[in-house]
């Protein structure tokens, strides 16, 4: 391997006179997981790769999704078996070679309302989703009579089923697990940096041969050459598209999608559950001491970065939840919400719902390749399928090989769960914290505690997020290229949708754990705390709202971390 896979300030600065001094086979725009897996997959061929995101890793959709990987069951009834398919091998590849660290087993229960009909019908689409999985890493579906399902899930009503079928899907953390994909690609050698904006496209003739690209924190820019760039930006693809001057051979669509999330005792059962509504479906999934509820599926045309879940969207979730549960939640059960877009492919239906979530790839000018549409849980098919296309600029290249890649830290991961007592012995930390560590960062575990050799007090728990540890925030500033608090609370952490303050209780001591690593004085730390706060009474404001006009307005008001920063800079 070429690097460390870290990515702490000295790297970024080596990767900033990287991105101006070399010329690249591939430069990829956008850090979500498709662009993550397409810097992978270039690097992994034996492309030079550069990576630029405008704002965080992971910042839009690829942390704002309902964590599951999963073939999609709904998919089955539009007939894209296609999909189902191969959204299922990726499950399997995930689950057993590519990152069991981070993604697991997760059993949903499927409450049937009908006699006589319903069964056979939903039965025989499992039978067939248990079919096309590839391995057997999860068990077959399992049908419940209602007694049966009750037992699983006393919280439903009992009027709400007749009986139920047990299936299994897979979950990850979205944002941890597209973090982790980007260390791959920068262990394999691959320059890759976030708060780096795309400005403008380089062009010789028709063909596109880089990019201007400027530091969202100090305002610098730098020229960026390569033989192909590709676009794997999302929701702003037709953004980017519209920076070269011409027009892209597809359209992109923005969904919103809002969950909600609230304590796991506030819903008996040991199984999450798949939902039908009258546009799609609900999962209610189980997520460490809490429920995930969701999620709604909107047009969205107002701002991009900040989606707005409104107090409608929050309304919608809990009638269709509370329409099966013995004991209704309320809006005070909800600890945290989050809203994200997903980008789908227009043109197949006016509604968002039935979109095509398959994914769309162009190459719309020489030197310049678009993909969009898709899901999560294909990212890796998608990555190679962006690559494949700019064959055409890079001229002969090598097939694939992320199948056989693993992310880091999964390496080893299996052995270490085995030694988990004497791990846990030999850093002083209760096995549920270490099997918590393991199943977040896999075998680079000993680099977390390494940081603690000289400090014990950065495995003491953090203040206002008990589940996590000081040395993990010290950690997202050292190794995983956190740049601002959000970074860390949002992403590196799950802090910002976890805890009841939603961040606001663990800001200052956060702050307190990276100023030195980022360099941060007393003023820059009064900052980052004070914008964060300010984002967290934004949110809570913009879901009191009764729609997305509104909802969005009241987000807009508040500054924000990234844009401020350039403000700084350039005034």
């Amino acid at each position: 391997m070429r690097g460390s896979g870290r990515l702490g300030p000295e790297e970024r600065a080596e990767a900033w006179r990287k991105l101006g001094d070399q010329t690249f086979d591939v430069l990829v725009i956008g850090g979500g997981v498709t662009g993550a897996g397409t810097a992978l997959d270039a690097v992994t061929r034996g492309l030079d790769t550069a990576l630029v995101e405008s704002r965080d890793f992971a910042s839009g959709t690829s942390s704002r999704s309902s964590k599951l990987f999963h073939g999609g069951l709904r998919y089955l009834e539009q007939f894209n078996f296609h999909l189902v398919a191969e959204a299922l091998k990726e499950r399997e590849l995930m689950l057993t070679r590519i990152a069991p660290h981070l993604v697991k087993p997760v059993p949903f229960l499927y409450p049937l309302k009908t006699r006589m009909v319903e069964r056979p019908y939903v039965g025989s689409g499992l039978i067939m989703y248990d079919t096309m999985a590839r391995g057997r890493s999860v068990p077959m579906h399992q049908h419940l009579t209602r007694h049966g399902a009750l037992k699983l899930c006393p919280g439903l009503r009992q009027d709400s089923l007749v009986g139920a079928i047990k299936y299994y899907d897979a979950q990850a953390d979205d944002a941890r697990h597209t973090l982790t994909v980007i260390r791959t690609a920068a262990r394999y050698g691959a320059v890759v940096r976030n708060s780096s904006e795309v400005i403008g496209f380089l062009r010789e003739g028709e063909r596109i041969v880089g990019a201007e690209v400027r530091d969202v924190d100090s305002g610098e820019t730098t020229t960026v050459r390569a033989k192909v760039v590709i676009n794997c930006t999302g929701v702003w693809t037709d953004d980017i598209q519209r920076l070269t001057g011409g027009r892209g051979r597809f359209r992109v669509r923005a969904s919103k999608g809002v969950h909600v999330l609230v304590p796991r005792d506030r819903i008996a059962s040991e199984v999450g559950l798949i939902l039908r509504t009258e546009k799609s479906v609900l999962f209610v999934i189980p997520w460490g001491n809490h429920w995930i509820i969701g999620t709604t599926d909107t047009d969205w045309e107002l701002d991009k970065a900040h989606p707005a879940a409104s107090q409608a969207d929050i309304d919608y979730i809990l009638d269709h939840v509370n329409s099966v549960l013995a004991v209704p939640l309320t809006r005070d059960d909800i600890q945290g919400v989050y809203a994200g877009l997903r980008p789908l492919l227009a043109g197949e239906s006016e509604k968002t719902s039935q979109l095509s979530r398959e994914h769309a790839v162009a190459r719309p000018l020489p030197g310049l390749v678009s993909i969009a549409g898709g899901k999560y849980t294909t990212y890796r098919v998608m990555a190679k399928d962006a690559v494949d296309a700019a064959r055409p600029d890079l001229g002969h290249i090598p097939p694939s090989v992320t199948e056989h890649v693993p992310l880091l830290g999964a390496e080893g991961y299996h052995a270490l769960v085995n030694q988990i007592d004497e791990l846990a012995a030999e850093a002083g930390l209760p096995v549920w914290r270490m099997q918590r560590l393991l199943d977040r960062y896999g075998s680079m575990v000993d680099e977390v505690l390494e940081l603690a050799a000289s400090d014990p007090s950065l495995l003491e728990a953090l203040d206002g997020a008990g589940e996590y540890l000081r040395v993990e925030a010290r950690y997202a500033a050292t190794h995983e290229a956190a740049v601002h608090l959000d970074d860390v609370l949002a992403r590196r952490t799950r802090i910002s949708i976890e805890e009841p303050h939603r961040g606001t209780e663990s800001a200052s001591p956060v702050a307190a754990l990276v100023a030195d690593v980022l360099g941060w004085d007393g003023e820059r730390v009064q900052n980052e705390v004070e914008v964060y706060q300010a984002r967290v009474s934004a949110e809570r404001e913009s879901q009191t709202k009764p729609d997305d006009l509104t909802a969005d307005a009241v987000r807009l008001a508040t500054p924000d971390t990234r844009a401020s920063a350039v403000g700084r800079a350039l005034s």
